[in-house]
């Protein structure tokens, strides 16, 4: 189990369209460890962010093919956001549209790895954690 929610959570921070959360409610509900399922799915999901930083720092020259990941708007819109707050906005790595955008941006711009790193992991991680939370709160 905790193998596929490392591998959702990573494709789901990917281009890739897939939805991690679902499995992470299935774990907890369950009865598998919550800090594992908070830690392989944190982990996956910032792995599969590193993954856009490496396409924008290394890709962006190929953007008007068409098998290029992100199109105008989206880049657009998550260009607007990393020129308005800078690295900080990457702690909206998490929310869905604009954080693979941030991600991507934030290699295009060469935002130094390991702040990237730092940041998007505090996001990902945060954003499990409040999943989790939640789930325990309830039931």
């Amino acid at each position: 189990m905790y193998l596929s929610l490392f591998l959702v959570a990573f494709l789901a921070a990917t281009l890739l369209p897939a939805q991690s959360e679902v499995l992470v409610i299935s774990a907890q509900q369950m009865g598998y460890n919550v800090w594992w399922i908070w830690f392989f799915a944190s982990l996956g999901n910032t792995l599969g962010s590193v993954v856009n930083y490496v396409l924008g720092r290394f890709l962006l020259h190929y953007q008007d093919r068409r098998w290029f990941p992100f199109k105008g708007k989206s880049l657009a819109r998550g260009h607007w956001w990393f020129e308005r707050y800078g690295k900080w906005s990457l702690l909206l790595a998490w929310a869905p549209f604009i954080g693979d955008a941030l991600t991507f941006i934030a290699g295009m711009l060469r935002l130094t790895f390991w702040q990237f790193l730092v940041i998007v992991a505090i996001s990902k991680a945060g954003r499990y954690a409040l999943l989790l939370g939640l789930l325990n709160f309830l039931a």
